[in-house]
């Protein structure tokens, strides 16, 4: 079976129960060592996401507001909006593995441990939406992880965007819906959308922190300063992304590999 190939079998699949059970074959396969690495002649260019037939698709200004979490339509919807992003990021980190070549065997071996640990985050999601009578492909979506995917082709893009942007800013997320819900009785399914937020917050700092090494990585290979290369490509991709003040979860990003200044930049105001 030829590493690559396989990947984008599983990234193609068109169910979650298909993906998971192929990427659970593949990932059991290339820990024994039993796939081929000889490269494809060219990464295929996805052009629409893997739940396309599953998901109503639209923009994200669109998509169901998070509120009301006393009310099942409110909990479904945040939990569905959780849900779509570790789908996404599945596909995400199984296509880090399959379109940058010729590596160190680390990189591979962290992107599909993190393929693995959003299939795990998923899994954990849909268990909660089927306790409130719901599924994955309930509620409208929107293709911004998807879109970032398709624009990333070079290896300083992809690291620089989805782990230490976009990923980066659900650190600072998560805590902020945590803190709505610790407002709430802690009990039911608001205890279980708590617990489930702790354990994806936590193992989220190490994907951010693999992308912060790899990002690195790239940059030296090609002689960049990392601090200059990573603002000036979340500049050309998303232009409002640093415009403003925002909070951020200082603790985490630290942790996950960010520096005082980058934070500082971020932030908008002195931390170090």
């Amino acid at each position: 079976m030829n590493f690559y190939k396989e990947l984008e079998l599983i990234i193609e699949a068109k169910n979650p129960q298909e993906k998971i059970k192929k990427f659970d074959e593949f990932f059991i396969k290339f820990q024994n060592k039993e796939l081929s690495f000889e490269v494809l002649e060219a990464p295929k260019k996805f052009l629409e996401p893997s739940y396309i037939d599953l998901c109503e698709i639209i923009s994200p200004q669109d998509v169901p507001k998070r509120k009301n979490l006393t009310e099942k339509s409110g909990q479904i919807n945040l939990i569905h909006a959780i849900a779509h992003i570790e789908y996404s990021a599945i596909d995400l980190a199984l296509d880090a593995a399959y379109r940058f070549h010729d590596l160190p065997q680390k990189y591979y071996e962290d992107w599909l441990d993190v393929a693995a640990d959003e299939i795990r985050h998923f899994v954990m999601l849909e268990t909660l939406l089927q306790e409130l009578d719901s599924f994955y492909g309930d509620v409208e979506v929107h293709n911004a992880l998807f879109e970032a995917l398709q624009r990333t082709q070079t290896l300083v893009e992809r690291m620089a965007v989805v782990p230490r942007y976009l990923e980066a800013n659900g650190l600072d997320a998560t805590p902020m819906i945590l803190e709505k819900l610790r407002k709430l009785p802690q009990k039911g399914i608001i205890a279980k959308i708590v617990e489930a937020l702790k354990i994806i917050l936590d193992e989220e700092v190490d994907h951010v922190k693999k992308g912060d090494n790899w990002f690195r990585y790239a940059c030296t290979d090609e002689n960049k300063n990392p601090q200059e290369e990573y603002f000036r490509v979340i500049e050309k991709f998303y232009p409002q992304g640093f415009l403003r003040p925002r909070n951020i979860n200082i603790d985490a990003r630290k942790e996950a590999g960010f520096s005082c200044s980058e934070l500082e930049f971020i932030a908008k105001r002195e931390l170090c």
